[in-house]
């Protein structure tokens, strides 16, 4: 026989977001259940030596005190520590993260969500183990992994051939192999750099005209400095505004957020990663790819650049064009719940305290960025979304 239990809240996701809120409702005294495997997708779909984008001050998790932050951690634990003038590596981050997890969420769950509907003002989980969990509220914390971005042109081709950045954790077997990456932001860009010191023949084809690099904080001077602020999201005023101000990009219209996300803090190379690229890897400029097709054991593309038409030979693709958030795409999420949900486009139409139009059902992360900004794509972001959900979650419990 199935076992069944209540709960007043469950949170589906245990990387940084999800781990967050839980912290943050346990601080405020509010039961929970939380589950998913800690920083799966962290420790299973990155490249084991890349580094994050984003610097030590902007890399902590939530706990809704400010106490247990990375510098904690290193401090703690006798690891080397930079606030902002050099990249959090992935294996510190994820060192950090377990411990942060062990400490503070040491009641996450392991298990697998399965099938999400909603009935009678519940939501209703079933698990993998096959329990059925019922709960008054939900936050999904689902991060990025089920949004992957492919270009239409090599959808449906097997990952032999065609795979995404998130599918790799280590590029030691494209070793000797010719590779060529798409794209132009930091995921393609510091794939590149692992590939070609992974041994493999690798090129990277960009549609713009111009590659991005954001500077070196260290070489920053003071007037550059006050001109240009440092925040969560990198320099600059507008980045500061992304960075401290979610509450208020919520406030400006549809269109112009909408915009925003699409085009704000976009593609561009970490300023650590440019040796490592630059006059090492072929980069080609202004190039589109019109077809692929099978040829041998690797792929023909025909490719455009300038006007002119060309043939490119690769024995793989690896696909760096990030990540388009449609909650359509989360395969445990039943269909009905979904069309509860009201969307612009395929994205959640979220209220102040990140909860949708389906009551009690709340979305934080990236798929939280169309209404709270850029932010909502980084580490950075948790604390203000933790915070937020987890104060009207406990209102509703009466906390």
């Amino acid at each position: 026989m199935q076992s069944s239990s209540s709960v007043p809240v469950a949170i589906i996701g245990a990387g940084p977001y999800g781990l967050s809120v839980a912290a943050n409702l346990r601080a405020l005294g509010v039961e929970y259940r939380i589950f998913g495997t800690p920083m799966r997708s962290w420790l299973e779909n990155m490249p084991n030596k890349m580094f994050l984008k984003s610097v030590g001050f902007a890399s902590s998790l939530s706990d809704g005190s400010g106490t247990n932050t990375l510098a904690a951690f290193c401090k703690a634990h006798g690891r080397e520590y930079h606030d902002s003038d050099w990249p959090v590596s992935i294996e510190l981050f994820t060192d950090y993260a377990q411990w942060f997890q062990k400490t503070l969420v040491d009641n996450v769950e392991p298990i697998d969500v399965v099938d999400l509907s909603y009935s009678d003002g519940r939501f209703e989980l079933r698990l993998s183990t096959g329990e059925q969990v019922s709960a008054a509220q939900l936050v999904l914390a689902v991060g990025h992994a089920y949004f992957t971005n492919t270009p239409g042109v090599f959808r449906g081709m097997s990952k032999d051939l065609v795979s995404h950045t998130v599918d790799h954790r280590t590029f030691d077997p494209f070793a000797g192999r010719s590779v060529t990456v798409i794209g132009a932001g930091q995921s393609a860009l510091e794939t590149s750099a692992l590939l070609h010191e992974a041994g493999a023949d690798v090129k990277v084809l960009v549609r713009g005209n111009k590659l991005a690099w954001n500077g070196d904080p260290v070489e920053r001077s003071l007037r550059m400095r006050l001109r240009s602020p440092e925040s969560g999201l990198g320099p600059g005023w507008k980045s500061l505004f992304y960075s401290n101000a979610p509450y208020a990009f919520r406030r400006l219209p549809q269109p112009t957020r909408e915009a925003v996300v699409k085009r704000a803090l976009g593609p561009a190379g970490a300023w650590w990663l440019r040796p490592r690229v630059l006059g090492k890897v072929p980069i080609t400029l202004g190039t589109a790819v019109r077809s692929a097709t099978p040829h041998g054991d690797g792929l023909q593309l025909e490719v455009v650049n300038a006007g002119k038409s060309e043939v490119v030979r690769t024995d793989h693709v690896v696909a760096g064009t990030g990540y388009r958030v449609d909650i359509n795409r989360i395969p445990f999420v039943d269909r009905d719940l979904v069309a509860r949900v009201r969307q612009t486009g395929t994205v959640p139409v979220l209220n102040a305290a990140f909860e949708s139009s389906v009551p009690g059902l709340y979305f934080v992360g990236l798929s939280a960025a169309g209404t709270f900004g850029p932010v909502q794509r980084f580490v950075f972001g948790a604390d203000f979304a933790a915070r937020r959900v987890s104060k009207q979650v406990a209102r509703r419990v009466g906390k």
